[in-house]
């Protein structure tokens, strides 16, 4: 769904922008994806999950996020490392995004001492135990779907998303509501062959972080089974000149922890 989440940033527009819609789908989405996944020249951020399953058991987890940005709208690097709790600690995720082609992605499991390549079909399962998928965590590519501008409102731009590999994925299509102003999508759902709303991301809470608006609340429900996972940032800073040598295979083992310290605090 997100660029953290997963989800985070912006593209700026002027008032006078905003207040003349856009008719073109494409250009909607990939200012959505700019503003959504590309904010800043790259972005640290600490985040907590609360998972909720169907029965009302809850699982939580921290991890900090490190992201940067290689080539906007293309080529990124992402680190992410898990903090709490005990039995996840240590547990790294590494993302080398490649619009176009398949992303690398490795995952580093500190109580079997081993790092995992995670295969393309893995891509739309569950992120450590969430209802979020990995690909939610990195983005997905905006060529993978036809993109249809159904309606237009006062504040959204409604959208209609249909996969052009349907075998690659579960769902049929999927609709979001992108915020005209900010072009930070508000709302997903996600369709089934039965043509039901089976998934929902929902943003929560919007702040701004430096000069980026920013998704620091979303909720990822599964419709179909019940239960749900929130994601809330804890702290956020853009633009760190983080080093290119954060997104390599060592930090899987030894992640960077000069880099993993609270910064600015977000207000809950």
């Amino acid at each position: 769904m997100f660029k953290m989440i997963f989800l985070i940033g912006l593209v700026v527009v002027s008032s006078a922008q905003a207040a003349e819609p856009l008719t073109d789908a494409r250009s909607i989405v990939t200012n959505a994806n700019l503003a959504t996944y590309y904010a800043g020249a790259d972005l640290r951020t600490e985040t907590r999950m609360l998972i909720t399953d169907a029965q009302g058991r809850t699982q939580r987890r921290q991890f900090t996020i490190l992201r940067q940005d290689v080539v906007d709208g293309g080529e990124q690097n992402m680190l992410v490392v898990f903090s709490q709790p005990s039995d996840v600690r240590g547990t790294v995720y590494l993302v080398n995004k490649q619009p176009g082609e398949d992303d690398n992605r490795w995952l580093y499991l500190p109580g079997l001492d081993l790092v995992k390549r995670i295969s393309v079909g893995d891509k739309r399962t569950s992120f450590v135990g969430a209802h979020s998928f990995y690909e939610d965590v990195s983005g997905r590519w905006v060529e993978a779907d036809q993109h249809e501008l159904i309606e237009t409102t006062d504040s959204y731009y409604v959208l209609k998303h249909t996969p052009l590999d349907s075998d690659a994925v579960e769902f049929v299509s999927y609709t979001t509501w992108i915020d005209r102003t900010t072009f930070l999508p508000m709302k997903t759902e996600y369709l089934n062959a039965a043509g039901t709303v089976y998934r929902l991301v929902e943003a929560l809470g919007v702040e701004q972080i430096q000069e980026y608006p920013t998704i620091t609340h979303f909720r990822v429900s599964n419709l179909e089974t019940g239960g749900n996972t929130e994601i809330r940032m804890r702290w956020a800073e853009y633009d760190q000149q983080l080093p290119d040598d954060l997104f390599s295979e060592r930090s899987l083992r030894k992640p960077p922890m000069d880099w993993l310290k609270p910064a600015r605090r977000i207000k809950q």
